[in-house]
């Protein structure tokens, strides 16, 4: 009798952990490499929106989620598909990321795709990703570059600038985005003086800024990375008088690039992916309340992401990856309730009744017909020593 009475006490105690297990989900992010200086708070968003599924007990009848980092380093796409490959063997049920062009398009079509497993990135935006062939397994929560380089030029035309010098980071986001912002720049009648290209990682860069000055410009455009070669295109602009005035892409909004150049960049503007919507204002009193900063790019978006796939989840009533899948865009568009930052368990618990949700999050989310967000833009420029909010694009 003892012995049954044990062996059934580990049956319900193995049935019960089994039951209640806390599902896995990967978060891949450049942790090291050209923009390490944003990624901390992207992932501590997409934890924040975790966690609040996990606290709500609504999440499938009460489970929890156990998120699991790992490094793309955004520009290596080796060790990149290595370390999904890594979360995908560890089970994780979905992957919130990746974050670069490159890599995000890598891990895709070599790792989550084949594997079937759902990828939601919050910043990868070459336009390439939009035909890529992804059997309905790749979302992005941020618009595409084809959007984003109109936006740019559009402000730079507003903005007055009559000439420009385009550098860009040598792959696929730098040159997908420099294409774009060249052809709009062109169409508003501005002069494009030149178009090179710049290699992450090197010391000096004082020979690709010299071919940008010998063909002249009221301002340099910087399609790059803050904390790697773009960074270092400003350095030795300004360290030889040759610009005084950068346009900057989304990849260099950071305030580490105003720490570091201070007043240098005083003249100068960019845009980046964003919302000024009621779900901004209220994902930003939700991220202070959490602990995180979110004035820096693809902190929404990151948000977003996480809190679609917990909606998805719920709404197949399933972790399984092809139910997440199915039900992705089902819960970012309309029609149904309109869910913001902060509501997850409204949503969890109406998706458990039945009910329809439009999840807006912070950034508006409307997905298209492939899965990308819409998206809007937000003009940036440098007041009191901080990047600051013009308007919404």
């Amino acid at each position: 009798m003892k012995k049954l009475f044990i062996a059934a006490f580990m049956f319900v105690s193995i049935f019960g952990t089994k039951v209640m297990a806390d599902i896995k989900m990967g978060i891949i992010l450049g942790f090291t490499g050209p923009i390490e200086s944003l990624t901390p708070a992207m992932a501590a968003s997409a934890e924040l929106a975790f966690k609040e599924a996990s606290d709500s007990g609504s999440l499938l009848g009460g489970k929890k989620i156990e998120p699991v980092r790992a490094d793309s380093t955004c520009v290596d796409s080796a060790a990149a598909t290595a370390a999904a490959e890594g979360l995908i063997s560890g089970g994780v049920a979905a992957i919130m990321g990746a974050d670069c062009s490159g890599v995000t398009g890598a891990i895709a079509s070599n790792v989550a795709v084949p594997n079937g497993v759902v990828m939601i990135s919050p910043s990868a935006t070459s336009p390439g990703l939009t035909t890529l062939d992804d059997n309905g397994f790749f979302f992005r929560t941020a618009p595409s570059d084809a959007r984003g380089g109109q936006i740019l030029a559009d402000v730079t035309k507003d903005r007055k600038v009559k000439s420009v010098a385009i550098t860009y980071t040598n792959n696929d986001y730098g040159k997908g985005l420099a294409d774009v912002y060249k052809a709009a720049a062109e169409g508003h009648g501005i002069k494009v003086t030149a178009v090179t290209a710049h290699e992450d990682g090197k010391a000096d860069y004082s020979s690709e800024v010299a071919t940008l000055a010998s063909a002249g410009g009221d301002a340099m455009v910087v399609i790059g990375y803050l904390d790697q070669g773009g960074k270092g295109m400003i350095q030795a602009a300004l360290d030889s008088g040759a610009f005084d005035k950068f346009v900057l892409s989304d990849g260099m909004i950071g305030q580490s690039l105003v720490d570091a150049f201070g007043k240098g960049l005083s003249k100068s503007f960019g845009t980046m992916p964003g919302s000024t919507g009621k779900g901004a204002g209220v994902f930003a009193e939700v991220a202070k309340a959490g602990g995180i900063d979110s004035s820096g790019p693809y902190t929404g978006e990151s948000y977003d992401a996480a809190a679609l796939i917990v909606l998805a989840m719920q709404a197949g009533n399933s972790a399984d990856r092809s139910s997440i899948a199915k039900n992705v865009m089902d819960v970012a568009n309309a029609p149904g309730t309109k869910i913001y930052p902060g509501e997850l368990k409204k949503g969890l618990d109406l998706l458990a009744k039945g009910k329809k949700i439009n999840y807006e999050g912070a950034t508006g989310v409307t997905f298209t017909s492939v899965g990308e967000a819409e998206g809007s833009f937000l003009e940036q420029e440098i007041k009191g020593g901080k990047f600051k909010t013009k308007k919404q694009r």
